[in-house]
């Protein structure tokens, strides 16, 4: 028995021995500056991929230490599925680190907490779906007998309600948009109140701002804390505001939220959704189908049906809600924009090719969230094509990909085994006030837009593209949908066929070897730009159209 004993002892210490220190997983953060110098990262999709391809079995109780870093621990998305999983990596030490330094360890306790919050919210679950379900009904039938205009008096200050469940966004095209309109608004009405579930780091610090977050429930189900925001969140911002009424609500629409319509309704002032894009669209083409599918359709047309003004950045959107029957009068296109005063050819990019070590190369650039619309992968295989036709070009031309994102591994994937791969630079996520000075350090800079899975218009409008054509270099982009009106080809930027990757190749050649050819393209998209795609004259047509609206 003794002897058993001690063997069993022995194959435990052999087992501890062959585990590995400690691993580290990313989940729901932007970015986190020490994860580079820490010996084993991965995202915590990364490692739910592997799961998923039967792969992740080498993971399990592989660990001596497992640690989960978040963005906030309160805001964790799927906390007890999350903690079971971390759980499962190791036997010793498992924490939950947010960036605040708040730290929690994964042991009974917390298992067991999270476990009953779980079990109460699903037997909550049906209820909130009927209270919700029978809100927007109401809503629905309220807009069929509101007033047709309502009066706008600028001399109060807008509302901006952000909802997205997104938090510690740092960078991208969203945030980009938001900063830009915000910063602006106060030019044409009273200073801005801005409600926002997370910070945006760069709408200005003078900004009145509020930061309202939903109350934690049902974090471990899909879509449910979209659907629970919207109760008593109007009253929040009633309360925040006080005696004051603002000029109008002006809503960033995102899934499921309709706290916009039940503001205007209360305070009887004029009601702007920003629409961006059918999110049921985006989680059919871009992810997995809504569980909720049919009550999230009827959330967006309750918005689209409410609103004053509709506000879309592009034709395709336009018509995709004038074919669903909204009012062609009501929806303004209005592309996105840029700060042609902080993206400005003035911007010195020395310290960063200095950093990457870039001195004395011609860089091309790219920067984005590395969506699957982007085609920052096909970017990939046109570099890769690029060093195998123009060899000459191994040892002088780089490519820097700023930014990180869900297609980052298919990028990286292209490029492995390659000249190409010692060729690129990857910064990861940058700050967007960082934006600037990446750009500056490029010489030509790529916009490599692929077109939708299922045949329909490219409906976006690329922010990196506006701020390109302000950084005035050379541009080489997919001529698509909106893309290609506010480029023109060989006067504004080279355009390529979208998705194509030698024509992309071509095209990169061609300003690669005409540096006078990116100078004039370069200043006639920077002309261009300030003169039509600012951010002030962004909000100035906004502000003209609802004028014409409202009485």
């Amino acid at each position: 028995m003794v002897c058993r004993h001690k063997g069993l002892q022995g194959l435990t210490l052999l087992a501890v021995q062959m585990m590995r220190p400690e691993i580290t997983l990313l989940r729901d953060v932007a970015g986190w500056p020490e994860a580079g110098k820490l010996p084993h990262v991965l995202t915590f999709q990364v490692l739910k991929d592997q799961i998923v391809q039967g792969k992740g079995f080498a993971h399990i109780l592989a660990y001596r230490r497992a640690k989960l870093l978040t963005h906030r621990f309160d805001l964790l998305s799927k906390p007890l599925n999350t903690a079971i999983l971390l759980r499962l990596l190791s036997f010793g030490d498992c924490t939950i680190q947010d960036e605040a330094g708040f730290e929690k360890r994964v042991g009974a306790p917390l298992l067991a907490r999270l476990l009953v919050q779980f079990l109460s919210d699903a037997f909550s679950k049906h209820r909130l779906l009927r209270e919700v379900s029978s809100e927007v009904e109401s809503l629905s039938e309220w807009t069929k007998q509101r007033p047709s205009k309502h009066a706008l008096r600028v001399s109060a200050s807008p509302l901006y309600l952000r909802t997205d469940l997104t938090y510690g966004l740092r960078s991208g095209g969203s945030v980009g948009h938001v900063a830009g309109l915000v910063n602006q608004l106060g030019r044409f009405t009273s200073p801005p109140i801005f409600v926002t579930t997370d910070r945006i780091p760069t709408v200005d610090k003078a900004v009145e701002t509020h930061v309202l977050r939903p109350i934690g429930r049902f974090r471990d189900f899909r879509e449910l804390p979209s659907i629970e925001f919207n109760l008593g969140l109007d009253q929040r911002v009633v309360n925040l505001l006080g005696s004051r009424s603002p000029a109008f609500v002006y809503q960033r629409y995102s899934l499921n939220n309709y706290t916009g319509v039940k503001l205007a309704r209360r305070c009887n002032v004029p009601f702007v959704l920003e629409y961006n894009g059918s999110e049921i669209w985006v989680a059919r083409n871009w992810g997995n189908a809504l569980k909720y599918e049919e009550l999230s359709a009827r959330i967006q047309s309750l918005n689209l049906a409410a609103a004053d003004l509709v506000v879309v950045v592009s034709k395709a959107i336009r018509e995709e809600l004038v074919g669903q029957g909204v009012d062609s009068a009501k929806i303004l296109v209005n592309p996105n924009g840029v700060d042609p005063d902080r993206y400005t050819p003035a911007v010195d990019g020395t310290a960063v090719r200095r950093r990457y070590g870039l001195e004395g190369k011609t860089v091309l650039g790219f920067i984005g969230t590395f969506g699957r619309w982007h085609g920052a992968e096909v970017l990939a295989e046109a570099f890769r094509q690029l060093l195998k036709v123009q060899p000459e070009c191994r040892a002088s031309v780089r490519l820097l990909m700023i930014g990180d994102g869900v297609m980052m591994p298919e990028v990286k994937r292209r490029l492995a085994n390659s000249e190409a791969e010692a060729a690129t630079i990857f910064t990861g996520l940058v700050p967007q006030e960082q934006g600037p000075e990446h750009l500056a350090a490029c010489d030509i800079l790529v916009s490599p837009h692929v077109p939708n899975p299922d045949g329909t218009p490219f409906f976006g409008s690329p922010t990196k593209l506006f701020e390109y054509m302000a950084m005035g270099k050379g541009i080489v982009a997919s001529d698509l949908d909106q893309i290609g009106e506010v480029l023109s080809h060989e006067l504004t930027a080279v355009l390529v066929r979208p998705a194509d990757v030698k024509s992309l190749c071509e095209g990169m050649i061609v300003l690669i070897e005409d540096k006078e050819r990116r100078a004039r393209l370069g200043m006639a998209a920077r002309q261009e730009v300030a003169a039509r795609y600012s951010w002030d004259a962004h909000t100035a047509r906004i502000m003209d159209k609802l004028a014409q609206l409202c009485r």
